[in-house]
């Protein structure tokens, strides 16, 4: 009889993060002028990702799906509460929603 070994891949959980949709150029700290949303929008334009500022964390969002990135976009500035899973300081979303 051959022993082997199975193992099952291994999945990371999806999680809720609450914070705030910036940008990673930016961060917390918006350089450009205008308020938080413009400034945000703006250095998307330039090329930047979307970001969640969680406190002083920055986790970089990454999504190709058209819907989540429109949804990120309408919320540049707000408060949220995305879902996904979080692997070196990036969230691959799931789904975002007005935090409440």
């Amino acid at each position: 009889m051959i022993a082997g070994v199975i193992s099952a891949p291994a999945f990371a959980a999806s999680q809720a993060f609450s914070g705030t949709v910036g940008d990673a150029m930016c961060g917390s700290k918006h350089v450009m002028p205008g308020d938080a949303a413009a400034c945000t929008r703006g250095c998307i334009s330039k090329g930047s990702k979307y970001a969640l500022v969680v406190g002083d964390k920055v986790y970089l969002l990454d999504t190709l799906d058209k819907t989540l990135l429109e949804t990120l976009d309408k919320r540049a500035g707000e408060k949220v509460t995305v879902t996904g899973t979080e692997k070196d300081n990036t969230i691959t979303v799931t789904s975002v929603k007005p935090a409440h």
